[in-house]
């Protein structure tokens, strides 16, 4: 059997694994979850009218819907990568890591498994948080299937970003807690970005950290593609934010993992 072949293997049988430890144990994956889904509602059915008209829209509860979704879209990745890191924080710490070690399989199947298993676990949390939306009221005006597409993948690749981010924390974190603790900037990021309010309803010294940080450029991003704004620069931020997250997530993974386990 080939390098390539060994690899595919490995990781595909590391992919199930995971797969099937977040179906036994649902409480983390559903805790994270429901989190978005109460701020969707929240933000929606108690702010709704309140916010719409601080943003100059007039009370329209609807048309906050649409403003509100897809920083709701992209909290909800960055909510559910958490629990990736606590899953690879009880890995190195129960001594798994160690007896994988030991076996003839492939090395980096270990850290594929736990992000391809935390995209599809993201893709999934998103569809159903989705849904949540279509059914209080969300429509996107005019998407094409190419632009929904596009938003796919751009949700896609910032869960692979934010990923490999929370694989790193959960390689150096002490214990579960620590990894928890560690990843909770994934969280609150989206809090402080335009994922709730404009960056322009901001005071002016923190409008500069709100729009550039990695959140800002992929809901302004995502907002564009669903709801026909403008995207301008936001598109090659977000892409670059997601490659870098990516690359700088994966080596720091790839270094604490070759490292002797705890």
């Amino acid at each position: 059997m080939s390098s390539f072949s060994l690899a595919v293997r490995d990781s595909t049988t590391m992919l199930r694994r995971n797969l099937l430890h977040a179906r036994r144990y649902p409480s983390m994956t559903l805790n994270l979850l429901l989190t978005p889904i109460v701020l969707l509602l929240l933000f929606v059915y108690i702010f709704g009218d309140v916010m719409s008209a601080g943003m100059g829209g007039g009370a329209d509860r609807s048309s906050y819907i649409a403003y509100v979704v897809p920083g709701i879209l992209m909290m909800t990745i960055g909510g559910t990568v958490v629990g990736t890191a606590v899953s690879v924080s009880m890995d190195m710490t129960e001594g798994i890591i160690a007896r994988f070690r030991t076996m003839a399989i492939h090395r980096g199947s270990v850290l594929v498994g736990h992000v391809i298993s935390s995209v599809l676990q993201s893709v999934a949390s998103v569809a159903l948080v989705g849904a949540v939306a279509v059914a209080i009221g969300f429509r996107s005006k005019d998407a094409t299937a190419l632009e929904w597409l596009a938003a796919l993948g751009l949700m896609a690749l910032v869960a692979l970003a934010l990923t490999w981010i929370a694989v790193g924390m959960g390689m150096v974190s002490p214990n579960p807690e620590g990894a928890s603790n560690n990843a909770m900037p994934l969280i609150v990021l989206p809090l402080i970005s335009s994922a709730f309010v404009p960056v322009d309803a901001m005071p002016g010294w923190f409008q500069p950290i709100a729009e550039y940080q990695p959140f800002t450029p992929a809901i302004e991003t995502l907002r564009g593609l669903l709801l026909g704004s403008e995207i301008g620069h936001n598109g090659w931020l977000a892409l670059g934010w997601a490659l870098v997250l990516s690359v700088l997530g994966y080596f720091w993974s790839k270094a604490a993992f070759d490292r002797d386990p705890r």
